[in-house]
């Protein structure tokens, strides 16, 4: 893919390291000349850049991008930026960076962010998913289609324990995608039997988390 990672920050050169090693093409742009630092990541294209002025975008060829992450220490900025890389390029992939909690209702689609990544959110489920047990926790929300990635880790005596993924009645809006047990990924069948200490990731609509729960309180 061809990334546009707007604010070459700590974050920002971070992810672009993340992302060369996976092969794919990156560009930083930064506004900032104490930060323009092309030596940092060498293997990545540099702009020193407004992000949030549509001429300078349309210099760097954002148009050309399949992916942008906006990934500024500054809402405001990281909005704009979704804004215009989703309304005014037509890129297929926004992703958001959230500094702030507070401003996490605004990282929507109506400012063309599909995906919002709040560091603190990130850190408290992180969290919450290494010691609950037997409850739901939010991994990450993907805004685009309103849904969540969420977590549950079955109890290691759970009377689940042997019944088949079959057996699980999920509402509607909900998906069971992925069982991660010990060092495995498993994709899901419905012949596969669960078992305890199994950590079961679903992607759902946030009205139906609460009827995933009570579809395991069930006999």
């Amino acid at each position: 893919m061809r990334v546009a990672i707007a604010g070459a920050g700590a974050v920002g050169r971070s992810i672009a390291a993340e992302l060369l090693a996976g092969e794919h093409h990156v560009m930083l742009i930064e506004r900032e000349a104490r930060q323009f630092e092309p030596h940092t990541v060498e293997q990545a294209e540099w702009v020193l850049a407004d992000a949030c002025e549509l001429a300078s975008l349309e210099d760097a060829g954002l148009q050309l991008c399949d992916c942008v992450i906006a990934a500024t220490g500054d809402d405001k900025v990281n909005l704009v930026v979704s804004l215009l890389a989703k309304t005014v390029f037509a890129v297929k992939r926004v992703v958001a960076r959230v500094n702030h909690p507070d401003n996490e209702w605004l990282f929507n689609s109506a400012w063309g962010v599909d995906v919002a990544v709040s560091t603190p959110r990130v850190l408290a489920a992180m969290v919450e998913e290494a010691v609950s047990v037997g409850g739901l926790v939010q991994l990450l929300t993907l805004r685009q289609g309103q849904a969540n990635l969420v977590e549950m880790t079955l109890p290691e005596d759970t009377r689940w324990a042997g019944r088949p993924v079959a057996d699980i009645h999920l509402p509607r809006d909900a998906a069971l995608v992925t069982i991660l047990r010990g060092g495995r990924v498993i994709v899901p069948q419905p012949d596969d039997p669960l078992e305890g200490g199994d950590e079961l990731l679903f992607v759902a609509s946030a009205n139906v988390e609460g009827e995933i729960r009570k579809a395991f309180d069930a006999p």
